[in-house]
């Protein structure tokens, strides 16, 4: 069966862009930063993401472009020995179980962004409408997830260059743009100043504060979709000569970026809420942060800005849908790509099977929310990125022959024994990152 490729490196770095910027990062980031001290949390996180997440990146594109192939097969062929192999299969399994859970309940908030998105338009036409589309219904958070995951099958079964380069190379323009624009705007308001502060100047008291670097890896393994085959999976798809140590760092910089971005639109619009008489602070004295930051604090700034206010919304809204269809595409590629490589089922078949069992998974975790919508982000986000990232560094390390990592890095560049990127990765995924992963994540329990 023949694989896609992407067509250049602007497309790859798009595409994994994409996968990277998500709600984690425009969601994600800001609420944790608001929890975690602003600025601490944000020099933790940027510290984290190329300390820890870069070289893991780099363990999935390679072992990902030299297998050409998904998780669960990829990390079985550079096995060696019957139990490792075993023990390699295990590990894809558990990553394509993960991204799949992932996405179960990333569709359902994703929902809520195309509600929130949706919900300006109606206020001129219908109020129930409107009224509906913001209320915390069963009947909505089902109906615009499955939505949202029709989208994402549309998306992926075109494949690799009709469908996910494609609309990368799209949405993720797009999406700069957005937030430039929001960015700019909210600066020039009254309030911007204060939340810049508490952003940028950081209290170094809080910086070795173990929930703060916890979840500033948490946040680094989430918003750049490490330890669940989708880093892995793209970069099968790269072209063989590219140079994989800087399509990694230009990606590693995208996702930062845009989560830095993220953070200098929120925090600021937080405090500009607070001059519209928005209550910021919650009964405890903390910033509010979670979903009621994104659904209820900046609702009602955009409410008290007047007619302006019901733009602003959708523009933010939509910025949001399309963080989030940047990512889901790539999760839901990953358990796609196994069950076509492994069953020879097209395509279009196998996306229609996954997304019914994705959307299935999402209606119950719907029915009961409570109980399951906290306890599956922390189970995959919190508990399994982390230990399965850890794991593939570890296969990168001791199970993956360093010669042939050297040969599939050197066909991006003859040069690549020379270089930095050689004389520290190998040894540094080996012994540093998976005992640094390990110790971090061990602090959690």
């Amino acid at each position: 069966m023949e694989r896609g490729v992407f067509s250049s490196r602007l497309a790859f770095v798009l595409a994994a862009s994409g996968s990277a910027v998500g709600l984690g990062n425009i969601w994600g980031f800001p609420t944790n930063a608001t929890e975690n001290g602003g600025a601490a949390f944000l020099l933790m996180y940027l510290v984290l993401a190329f300390l820890l997440a870069y070289p893991a990146l780099m363990a999935e594109l390679i072992i990902g472009r030299h297998t050409r192939s998904n998780m669960v097969n990829a990390l079985t062929e550079i096995s060696s020995g019957k139990t490792i192999k075993y023990f390699g299969r295990g590990i894809g399994i558990a990553g394509m179980i993960t991204a799949g859970l992932i996405l179960s309940f990333y569709a359902i908030v994703a929902g809520w962004m195309i509600s929130h998105m949706l919900e300006p338009i109606t206020q001129s036409f219908s109020s129930g409408i409107s009224e509906w589309l913001v209320s915390d219904s069963l009947s909505r958070n089902i109906l615009l997830c499955g939505c949202f995951i029709i989208l994402t099958a549309l998306i992926i079964s075109k494949g690799v260059e009709n469908g996910i380069e494609k609309w990368s190379t799209r949405l993720m323009p797009a999406l700069f743009v957005l937030m430039a624009l929001l960015i700019i705007y909210v600066l020039f308001q009254k309030g911007a100043i204060e939340g810049l502060k508490h952003y940028l100047v950081p209290d170094f008291n809080q910086l070795f504060d173990s929930n703060l670097i916890v979840n500033a890896m948490g946040q680094a393994f989430f918003s750049m979709s490490l330890g669940v085959g989708t880093m892995l999976i793209y970069g099968s798809y790269i072209r063989s000569d590219e140079n994989l140590p800087e399509v990694g760092v230009l990606v590693t910089l995208a996702d930062t970026g845009v989560a830095f971005l993220a953070g200098l639109l929120i925090l600021p619009a937080i405090f500009v809420a607070q001059e519209f008489g928005v209550a910021i602070y919650n009964d405890t004295g903390s910033l509010i942060a979670g979903p009621g930051l994104i659904f209820q604090v900046l609702p009602a700034l955009f409410t008290s800005m007047g007619s302006a206010g019901s733009l602003i919304a959708f523009v933010f809204f939509l910025l949001m849908s399309i963080a989030a269809i940047t990512s889901s595409i790539s999760m839901l590629e990953v358990p796609v790509s196994y069950v076509v490589e492994q069953f020879s089922i097209k395509r279009v078949i196998a996306t229609y099977i996954i997304s019914t069992i994705i959307f299935l998974f999402s209606v119950l975790i719907c029915f009961n929310f409570e109980s399951l919508f906290g306890f599956v982000i922390t189970l995959t986000t919190e508990r399994a990125q982390p230990l399965l990232g850890a794991l593939i560094c570890v296969f990168a390390g001791w199970v993956f022959s360093r010669n042939k990592i050297l040969m599939e890095i050197k066909s991006g560049n003859n040069l690549a024994e020379q270089g930095i990127f050689w004389k520290i990765w190998p040894n540094y995924v080996k012994f540093v990152c998976p005992v640094l992963i390990l110790v971090i994540f061990a602090q959690s329990l």
